[in-house]
């Protein structure tokens, strides 16, 4: 009795966000806590309405979220509903919702008494400023100014403040009209779910660049490590037959094999020795060659020994750039199925 008693006296506005909030849960793959607190109104429009189609921004009071996900899957994302928070929900995947998240942060200048992000770096160089009273205030927010050439100038470059100290009132404001904005605004991520896994945002931060370097290097690896195995892949099957086809074509004109595919080189082999056993025997007895073979001989000699050594030299080059140019597809391929 006391319970319908009290259920009686529920507004009904907060049973109908509690309904909203669980419909939303069930509509969507994924739904993650995010941080709402010193966001200007009219910057969370903007937000919303450059996600609009991938992503939706409710705002609730933290009793009716905790209530909308007790007892559900997604409970677990109640311990980070607190102070100024909210629920996003989407369909795409969390590390694509967190990366959506960072891009739509904007710059902001730090306040005075709040705590530096990171490194707070003024560089050297001029100012739009004209002479004034405005080096000296910059001098008292400690950065290092003068005057040079009728323009205030910032003498050297200089760590105002690192990480975690706490920004002075003239600091402050020496930053903003330096146009200098250390801090930046905009949701943060406190936790994503979906599919019973939850995703704080340490696991979700991913180096992009790093991490497609990672993957082409274990393709390449991978790639490299069938082809030294022979092990025939799709990636490495065409390499692996230009490969055997080059020692082959090697093996049968080293032990002058006479097979047509190598014939005009066993012959040409065949030919340059003949020609070398006669250079040595004319040198013992000129008299031993004939007039045709001497013809032969001094007709080598006046050529370019260049062009007889370098013959199969573009046939070599073309089977390089086609190795190359088939582990590049096998990385490309390889890539695709960590991507």
């Amino acid at each position: 009795m006391d319970e319908q008693h009290q259920s009686k006296h529920i507004p009904q506005w907060k049973k109908d966000e509690v309904d909203d909030i669980k419909k939303n849960l069930s509509a969507h793959r994924v739904v993650g806590v995010v941080a709402i607190r010193g966001i200007p109104s009219n910057q969370l429009q903007v937000i919303r309405k450059s996600m609009r189609g991938q992503a939706y921004i409710k705002m609730a009071r933290n009793s009716l979220i905790d209530i909308a996900l007790s007892g559900g899957s997604q409970e677990p994302l109640g311990k980070y509903v607190d102070d100024q928070t909210a629920l996003i929900f989407t369909n795409e995947n969390p590390f694509k919702l967190y990366r959506m998240l960072e891009k739509s942060k904007t710059k902001a200048p730090i306040r005075a008494g709040a705590v530096s992000p990171r490194d707070i770096v003024v560089e050297k160089g001029p100012t739009s400023f004209p002479p004034g009273p405005i080096v000296g205030e910059l001098q008292g927010a400690g950065i290092p100014a003068g005057i040079d050439g009728g323009k205030v100038v910032i003498r050297e470059t200089k760590t105002v403040a690192k990480a975690g100290d706490v920004v002075s009132p003239k600091l402050a404001t020496m930053l903003a009209r330096l146009e200098i904005f250390p801090m930046e605004q905009g949701l943060s991520l406190k936790a994503a779910f979906e599919n019973g896994m939850l995703f704080e945002p340490g696991l979700l931060a991913i180096d992009e660049v790093k991490y497609a370097g990672d993957i082409t290097a274990a393709a390449r690896s991978a790639f490299n490590l069938a082809m030294n195995a022979a092990y025939p892949t799709p990636e490495t099957i065409k390499s692996l037959i230009t490969s055997a086809a080059s020692k082959s074509r090697a093996l049968a004109i080293g032990a002058e094999l006479p097979v047509k595919e190598v014939m005009d080189v066993v012959v040409s082999k065949a030919y340059s020795q003949m020609l070398s056993l006669a250079d040595a025997a004319s040198k013992k007895n000129p008299d031993a060659l004939d007039a045709d073979l001497k013809g032969r001989l001094g007709a080598r000699k006046a050529a370019s020994p260049a062009q007889e050594v370098k013959q199969e030299k573009p046939e070599k080059k073309e089977e390089k750039k086609e190795e190359k140019k088939t582990e590049e597809e096998a990385a490309a391929g390889l890539g695709a199925l960590f991507g």
